[in-house]
């Protein structure tokens, strides 16, 4: 177990209090015992976190300043790591805890497993149970592939990859490396391209034959049942660092930039191009073929419709929730709109006559 000096010297954070200290992990303010660490970046838990029983807290300096001028009972015996982001150190540290109590998956191919003899994989790697891997695949040190999954030919996984259970990856897809894939995503399906083409008696739908691929970037992380196609003759592109969260859906030819976030149910249609450290809520949705500035910031359940261009902004297009006879009225007003319209173009018309 590490000591507060240890953690202090490796996450870069200044120490306060005693560097002997030893910690087992991270514990919420209000279930916090000594030998954890809490953190405090709203203001409004202060007096929390000068109430808490946790052995350090992770604090800005004025948040350590209002602590030590209100020290609580168990103040005497805590240490603080202070940040210049108390809610990011916070996340480094819970990350080097939980790889500490993670299981390690150990080298090897497990018996049940279908490797195409092509296939080159490194001694370092770990292959679950009924893993399926296809002609052409080349995986990196490290990479682990968890039971059920099915890695496609051609498919290149860079190094420290952590694939869970039932993933889907289909053929000629790249990932980068310390990527992490959660169950049931599937990677590089194929786009939603169909050609109409109808007459007074009939017709079809025909298909369009998707034949660009998926290129992940290094440090993404894909939620749970989300999906990302692939391009019909170019690439969908996912940028490095970029968070996507689980039932997204992400189309063909898109291209994701680096260090976004997406929240779950997001959807992005064909050929929309996302820009660098944009957020996106949860169930947003893009209409295709848009260009997003980067840092832009979307409001859950926004659909955007036209480009935006200028970097750094946020939208909203989502009414508060209401009483269902107040959405009645709402609505009914909503509906006449055009018709006020119309009847305020003729007064305006009529007032220029008489004028």
């Amino acid at each position: 177990m590490p000591t507060a000096i240890e953690l202090a010297e490796q996450f870069q954070v200044s120490l306060v209090g005693d560097g002997s200290l030893v910690f087992q992990g991270l514990a919420p303010l209000e279930r916090a015992h000594p030998h954890h660490i809490s953190f405090l970046s709203n203001p409004l838990y202060r007096q929390q976190a000068s109430d808490s029983l946790a052995g350090a807290l992770i604090v800005s300096q004025s948040d350590l300043e209002f602590l030590q001028a209100n020290p609580g009972t168990h103040a005497t015996s805590r240490a603080y790591f202070v940040a210049k982001n108390p809610y990011a150190s916070f996340a480094r540290m819970a990350q080097y805890f939980a790889k500490v109590a993670m299981p390690v998956h150990a080298p090897g191919v497990h018996q049940s497993a279908v490797v195409d003899p092509s296939a080159m994989i490194p001694a370092s790697c770990h292959i679950g149970p009924f893993v399926q891997i296809g002609s052409g695949v080349k995986l990196g040190e490290r990479v682990v592939l968890l039971g059920n999954s099915t890695i496609a030919r051609n498919t290149h996984i860079a190094s420290d990859t952590l694939i869970y259970p039932h993933v889907s990856i289909y053929s000629e897809t790249i990932i980068g490396e310390r990527c992490i894939i959660h169950s049931g995503a599937v990677i590089g399906a194929d786009g939603f391209g169909f050609a109409p083409d109808f007459s007074a008696t009939g017709g079809e739908w025909v298909k369009i034959p998707q034949t660009g691929a998926v290129v992940i970037g290094d440090d993404v992380e894909i939620g749970a049942s989300t999906t990302i196609d692939r391009g019909a003759m170019a690439d969908t592109t996912i940028g490095a660092g970029t968070k996507i969260d689980n039932q997204v859906q992400i189309a063909h030819n898109v291209v994701v930039g680096k260090g976004c976030v997406i929240a779950g149910c997001a959807a992005i249609s064909g050929s929309t191009k996302i820009g660098n450290f944009c957020i996106i809520g949860g169930a947003a949705n893009f209409a295709g073929h848009l260009t997003i500035a980067d840092r832009t910031t979307v409001s859950g359940n926004t659909s955007i419709i036209r480009s935006i261009t200028e970097p750094g902004q946020h939208y909203t297009g989502v009414y508060p929730s209401m009483p269902h006879r107040v959405w009645e009225k709402n609505a009914a007003i909503l509906r006449g709109l055009d018709k006020i319209r119309q009847r305020l173009r003729l007064l305006d018309k009529s007032k220029g006559s008489d004028a």
